[in-house]
């Protein structure tokens, strides 16, 4: 191992210790959660005066539509961290083109999520963040989380930095950012990525107004290589005279790149009518409340202790005699009178006698516990809702080389664009508006669900270029009209529902239904969950489909409507970790992209064309997924087995099996560092998987005679995972099996995966 390996291990080290020696840091638990708004600890400045340090934090995600808001968990445990730096996925389920932060497309087809307007960005899924699934901040005190993970060197190595910050100003009012910067150098020839993205959010929680803010930009850029020119430099080194790094390689691409710029501005806010209730206080809030009534009464000991010292002992014990207005176990027998202050107006109230004083200081006591821990909440019976999308896109495809009739068709040379120079660019601006109208769930006994009713306007512009030099503009509004009902209340029965259809714009015509049911009962000692989803959508191909301009591929197609109908249901029981999802689609008018060309003796690649098709045939899929999870005291066993038959493979492909598993122990040292040590694996059965198309950045199915398969090879992970405290770390040696055996470790044609190598990350979380 070199020694910048082992400096970097103990540096790693060190600062876990010494993290864990900050106890102002300590608002994680050994768990990797974070601590409730209770979970504080007094310290002292450098004056020696008591200063508290708040900790708590809430994170929820925003429904596009409707601006819900759904409580989720903050990412701070340690199990499977390491394997959050992959673009391929957690457990390995996309294909890739092998680079950090390269395209990608999942190989589980029910788990891909449909073609946006702007496909270009889609591939990019491991770095662009949805709205959805956006992480909005409520947090007692500024909260700051940082995470790095690194391999390799200046010349080939990966980087990956993310900072995200959160901060209230109050408790309704929140702000914070995300910063995002991956740099993957690439340990193949002309592969680099470099991906940037600033978010910033906001978000106000009022009882009768919410809204919350995003506001974010991005920017890919890859470079494209177009694969290695020939697969046996990985498959079968030995048939060379030579022996190459894998940076050696020749690839097919040089001096090509793809560029996505993107900004998107998101805003959702609701105004509600409805009336205020007394609930009972959370165990979290009591105790909260607890501390606070204790905090107030020790400020009180310490001004009248400041009060005092500067003389006024008289003056307070008489303010006190005659102003007192404090908790009822304050008041106090007063004078020969045996009088007692009322907390109410402060009169005095006539006792006869010490017991019946006794007697009503205790009813006091009772009375506070009774009202204390009750708060009030705001029961927003009507909302009207607003929620603004606007989405600005750009897209450019850059080569200053190109093989000889490496494309089949050139459709223009126009001034710079003489010769091999490509310079491919479309734009695409989405503005989206919806207003909603929601009845709250259980507003009343004879309306138990809720209810939403909304309008959609959806305005798009794409501009694609012309074959005299300029662009075509197209323009279309889309008015849409809807509803949802829903039950998200309670612990057995759940439900949601929701029709769209579309009245004017290109998608006129178009009809979306979706629908899902959750039942949780217990059984023998825990909870049993039986859910189920479908939908049936009646959808127009995105308009990339139909249009598409370039030098080298053109096509204006009149597609039909899309009727893609799915069925799945889920059953998973918690006691012995199993979850079994059974999924059937049928699919027809399916659209896709497909690509061809031609490998000649010298393994030159020729005659490349990607054109849009339809598939007028009926399509059925049908997918199973078993996840079984497996522990006997420190050792434990995950796995989770997938199966899938499409009817036509030759349109939609997909591997018949799909499988990962991950062994390993899990232990404590010295009651504070929590440890896995173990290796997990993923592995697919062979099949014909989609190409990936440099030129257009997009995966498409193979046609033609070059069609190649890839699968049938296992790749190994072993790994050192790590939780002190607040702190998670990482050391890993990835694809350990590399060089073993079978040499096909290809997730894409052409593109094999990046063989052994030793990874580093860690990530921070504290409250300053």
């Amino acid at each position: 191992m070199s020694k910048k390996y082992v400096s970097t291990l103990l540096l790693l080290l060190m600062t876990a210790t010494a993290w864990a020696q900050l106890d102002d840091y300590s608002q994680i638990t050994s768990d990797g959660q974070v601590l409730d708004p209770t979970q504080r600890r007094s310290t002292a400045d450098s004056l020696s005066t008591d200063k508290e340090i708040p900790k708590g934090i809430k994170a929820w995600t925003v429904d596009e539509r409707f601006g819900d808001r759904r409580e989720v968990a903050l990412d701070t445990v340690s199990h499977m961290f390491m394997n959050s730096i992959f673009t391929t996925g957690l457990r390995g389920e996309y294909n890739t083109t092998g680079n950090l932060g390269s395209p990608r497309i999942h190989r589980i087809a029910i788990d891909r999520p449909l073609y946006q307007q702007f496909i270009f960005t889609q591939p990019y899924s491991y770095f662009i963040t949805p709205v959805e699934e956006y992480h909005f901040t409520n947090t007692l005190s500024p909260f700051t989380n940082l995470t790095y993970n690194t391999c390799g060197d200046r010349t080939n190595g990966e980087d990956h930095l993310v900072a995200k910050y959160a901060v209230n100003a109050g408790r309704r009012l929140g702000f914070g950012f995300k910063f995002d910067y991956l740099y993957g150098r690439g340990y193949y020839s002309s592969q680099s990525s470099s991906h940037f993205n600033y978010t910033i959010h906001g978000s106000y929680l009022g009882d009768r107004y919410q809204a919350h803010l995003l506001l974010s930009t991005n920017h890919q850029k890859v470079a494209e290589n177009g694969g290695i020119n020939n697969d046996f430099y990985i498959t079968h080194p030995e048939s060379f005279s030579n022996s190459y790094q894998d940076s050696e390689l020749p690839t097919v691409l040089n001096q090509n790149w793809n560029r996505n710029d993107n900004q998107h501005v998101f805003l959702s806010h609701r105004y509600s009518v409805g009336f205020k209730r007394k609930i009972p206080m959370t165990e979290d809030e009591i105790k909260a409340r607890k501390f606070a009534l204790a905090a107030q009464k020790d400020k009180e000991k310490r001004d009248a202790k400041e009060k005092k010292g500067k003389g006024d002992r008289e003056d307070e014990d008489n303010q006190g005699g005659k102003q007192f207005a404090g908790r009822p176990d304050d008041a106090k027998v007063v004078g020969a009178e045996s009088d007692i202050i009322d907390k109410e107006d402060g009169q005095r109230i006539a006792v006869n006698g010490k017991a019946e004083a006794d007697s009503l200081l205790a009813q006091g006591r009772q009375a506070e516990e009774d009202t204390t821990w009750l708060k009030d909440e705001y029961v927003p019976v009507t909302s009207f809702i607003h929620t603004m999308k606007i989405d600005n896109y750009r897209r450019i495809y850059q080569a200053y080389e190109t093989p000889t009739d490496y494309y089949a068709y050139t459709y223009y040379n126009i001034g710079e664009l003489t010769g091999d120079s490509i310079y491919d660019k479309t734009q695409h601006l989405d503005v989206k508006n919806t207003l909603a109208i929601s009845l709250l769930e259980g507003f009343n006994k004879w309306a138990k669900a809720g209810l939403k009713g909304f309008v959609t306007s959806d305005l798009r512009h794409f501009t694609l270029p012309d074959s005299l030099g300029g662009t075509n503009s197209y323009n279309d509004h889309n008015l849409s009209i809807g509803a949802q009902l829903s039950k998200t209340q309670g612990n057995t029965l759940h439900y949601n529902a929701t029709v769209e259809t579309w009245l004017s714009g290109d998608d006129a015509g178009q009809l979306k239904i979706d629908a899902t049911a959750d039942l949780n009962f217990p059984l023998f000692g825990d909870t049993v969950t039986l859910a189920a989803s479908g939908f049936v959508y009646h959808q127009t191909p995105t308009f990339y489909f139909k249009h598409y301009h370039s030098r080298h591929y053109w096509w204006d197609n009149s597609l039909d409507k899309i009727i893609h109908t799915r069925i799945q249901g889920l059953f998973s029981y918690r006691k012995t970790h199993t979850t079994l999802r059974v999924a059937f689609d049928e699919i027809k008018n399916h659209t896709y992209l497909s690509q061809s060309y031609q490998i000649g003796a010298d393994n030159e690649r020729t005659g490349n064309t990607v054109k849009a098709n339809q598939c007028g045939d009926a399509i059925s899929l049908i997918t199973a997924s078993l996840t079984q999870d497996l522990s006997l005291g420190p050792l434990h066993w995950e796995n989770v087995i997938t199966w899938q038959k499409s009817t036509k493979a030759d349109v939609l492909p997909v591997p018949d099996l799909n499988i990962y598993t991950n062994l390993y122990l899990r232990f404590r040292i010295a009651r504070v560092l929590n440890c896995e040590m173990g290796a997990d694996a993923y592995f697919f059965t062979k099949y014909y998987a989609p190409d990936y198309s440099p030129a257009l950045g997009q995966y498409t199915v193979q046609e033609g005679d070059s069609r190649m398969k890839v699968g049938g090879y296992p790749i190994l992970d072993a790994y050192a995972n790590f939780q002190l405290k607040h702190t998670r770390f990482f050391v890993m040696m990835s694809h350990v099996n590399a060089g073993m055996g079978n040499r096909e470790y290809f997730l894409t044609p052409h593109y094999p995966q990046n063989g052994r190598i030793l990874r580093f990350g860690v990530s921070w979380n504290f409250f300053n």
